[in-house]
């Protein structure tokens, strides 16, 4: 009988490599409330990069377009503010009444369902399922999404500075390492994948939440322009983010208007996702971005797991940084065919 001898050698690398995976993600559990800020201001600088660039090609000094980008950015976050803020406020105060009357509604269904027999008096439903703590547990997170805004101005500082260290990172590289091009190269993939995914991403999302809005606002349901920019929000998150979308204005048009309301708003949401999701933004990402569906799905629990909200929303760009990474190299381009999709060339 044949076997095969595990090489020492290897087997310590793997177990080295395994403990440094092990420290890293644990670190980065841990100090979540400072890498969070750090990942948004990249994120942000990678999408203003473009405008900043085109700026300066158009013979405007570097601070005074750096001005104008920074000015536009806040701009945009005044305007979110202003939309929804005054909403978020309002829906948080309302949740105990919307809670009551919708807990007097399934105490309804409930009833129905006992006097005809389809369910025994025993069984209480509201363990199982209970919609009521859902629009709890909306309104502690649209609180939370507002907190992030409560680190704007270091957002912000992070996103000046490194805005300002983009125009001189490739001479670095070239100093940095003995093979520069080589370096760049994958700086500017990551770059290019990124700031692509992100840019079709937000257009596709752009118009999920306004047909959504105009959706909730034609059926009468509160806050249309909350739930459109939830919807927008969510659909960065691949996969559930649409589904979760949908939830907290379907329970809100059931206690508002009705279920027959309800249920045209919850055919709205999904025709609306599967139009835009399912068959708009395959098309207008081409070839796509390289992963695996399973591999989308892993990358949002993970990182979701670590860094929260915010490491969901950034699943698929933290995932394709690494993919690219791990490409560079022989050692680990074995990582990276597995990261990939199927539709290789």
């Amino acid at each position: 009988m044949n076997t095969e001898k595990i090489n020492p050698a290897k087997a310590l690398q793997f177990t080295i490599v395994l403990a440094s995976f092990v420290i890293i993600v644990a670190g980065m559990k841990a100090a979540a409330s400072i890498i969070i800020p750090f990942l948004l201001a990249a994120f942000i600088s990678i999408v203003a990069s473009p405008p900043f660039y085109w700026l300066q090609k158009k013979k405007i000094p570097k601070v005074a377009a750096l001005l104008i980008v920074i000015l536009l950015f806040i701009f945009f976050i005044f305007i979110i503010v202003l939309m929804i803020g005054t909403s978020i406020n309002d829906f948080t105060t309302k949740i105990p009444f919307y809670e009551s009357k919708l807990e007097n509604q399934v105490d309804a269904v409930i009833t129905w369902l006992n006097e005809k027999g389809f369910t025994e008096e025993k069984i209480e439903l509201k363990e199982m399922f209970n919609p009521v703590s859902i629009l709890t547990l909306v309104g502690n997170a649209l609180n939370e999404i507002s907190g992030i805004f409560a680190n704007g101005f270091l957002i912000l500082l992070t996103v000046v500075f490194m805005l300002l260290e983009v125009s001189s990172l490739p001479v670095k590289l070239k100093k940095a390492f003995k093979d520069p091009d080589q370096s760049i190269n994958r700086v500017q993939s990551i770059y290019n994948n990124i700031n692509k995914y992100i840019a079709i991403k937000t257009w596709i999302s752009l118009a999920t939440g306004s047909l959504a809005a105009i959706l909730c606002f034609i059926i009468g349901v509160d806050y249309p322009i909350l739930w459109g920019m939830l919807a927008f929000v969510l659909n960065y998150i691949p996969t559930i983010g649409s589904l979760i979308a949908l939830i907290p204005p379907v329970l809100l048009t059931i206690v508002q208007i009705g279920p027959l309301e309800a249920l045209i708003v919850l055919v709205g949401f999904v025709f609306i996702n599967t139009i835009m999701g399912n068959i708009l933004e395959p098309r207008m990402m081409g070839r796509g971005l390289g992963l695996s569906t399973l591999v989308v799905f892993l990358s949002l629990i993970f990182w979701g797991w670590v860094l929260g909200p915010v490491g969901m929303l950034l699943s698929v760009p933290l995932t394709i940084s690494i993919q690219i990474i791990f490409e560079s190299s022989e050692e680990t381009k074995w990582i990276a065919v597995l990261l990939g999709s199927e539709k290789t060339e």
